[in-house]
């Protein structure tokens, strides 16, 4: 069933809804840059990627739910790959600030009367975005649009440009007939060491995920059953500091030193599936890689 029924509960209608986001899919991943905002920008080209993703529910505890996607690019290759929660209510949560820096933001009950927030995390479940906003069931199709908040720069932008530091998006989530779509609005923005803000030009991004029977994921289904007890621990450990306050990550977007720490820790962690074998090394990577700042810090 999608939409709202009348004698629904809109909760249970969202629930539905963000559900509806898990299962075996093909994906397309579709950017263009459409308005220029800066006088002299040259409009880059539009970018096309595409691959197989699982999206597995690996917590449902009613006003929560958290969902991890496995993907499976054109190589065959199995990926632990992005994670999104949703929040209902969410009186306080963690917000990319600028500068690798995430800070936990407080609302009042007013503002978020009926709202789910996503968390958007990266595949080492380093902190993304976020972004707070309602379901709309109207005429049947379920849709969720967000607040506008900073991101930092996606892979596909940082491993092949460094002319801006910021993007400040919407996202829209549709339940479709044949999967669901994420719509994204975003402005891509110059940040100046002195906090000044300069618009560079805006993106349009569709990505479809398109629902699919019968392709192979049994081997990301393998890594993932093999691994998810380590990876559960991970999580615990950016709980607990974005839960301090004032979180940074210690080493410029793009530098994947703490991912290739993760995920290498991960195989061991296949090879003896014993997490107090492997506690060391991981608080050690959190020691390096990120700190706590109180907000009287510079």
């Amino acid at each position: 069933m999608v939409g709202c029924a009348a004698d629904e509960r809109p909760f249970d209608c969202d629930r539905r809804a963000i559900l509806a986001l898990q299962g075996e899919f093909q994906v397309t991943f579709n950017f263009y840059e459409t308005v220029i905002l800066k006088p002299g920008y040259t409009r880059k080209g539009p970018k096309h990627s595409g691959a197989f993703e699982k999206v597995v529910l690996i917590e449902d505890s009613g006003k929560k739910l958290s969902f991890q996607h496995l993907l499976v690019n054109s190589s065959g290759e199995e990926i632990k790959h992005w994670r999104q929660d949703w929040v209902y209510e969410s009186l306080k949560n963690w917000s990319y600030v600028g500068d690798q820096r995430f800070e936990q933001q407080t609302k009042t009950p007013e503002e978020i009367a009926g709202t789910w927030t996503q968390l958007v995390y990266e595949v080492s479940d380093a902190p993304r975005y976020t972004g707070t906003g309602k379901w709309n069931h109207k005429y049947g199709v379920s849709t969720w649009t967000s607040d506008r908040t900073w991101r930092p720069l996606p892979r596909r932008e940082y491993t092949t440009r460094d002319d801006y530091q910021l993007i400040n998006a919407e996202n829209r989530h549709t339940i479709t007939p044949q999967g669901w779509t994420l719509e994204q609005d975003n402005t891509k923005v110059i940040r100046t060491s002195d906090q000044k803000d300069t618009v560079l030009v805006r993106e349009f991004g569709f990505n479809e995920y398109r629902r699919i029977s019968g392709y192979d994921f049994s081997a990301a289904m393998d890594y993932w059953q093999a691994t998810a007890p380590f990876w559960a621990e991970v999580r615990t450990h950016w709980s607990d500091e974005l839960a301090k306050g004032s979180t940074v990550l210690a080493f410029p977007t793009g530098d994947n030193q703490l991912i290739d720490g993760l995920f290498k820790l991960a195989e061991d962690y296949k090879q003896q599936p014993d997490l107090r074998t492997h506690q060391s090394k991981l608080d050690a990577l959190f020691k390096r890689f990120v700190k706590t700042e109180s907000k009287t810090s510079k």
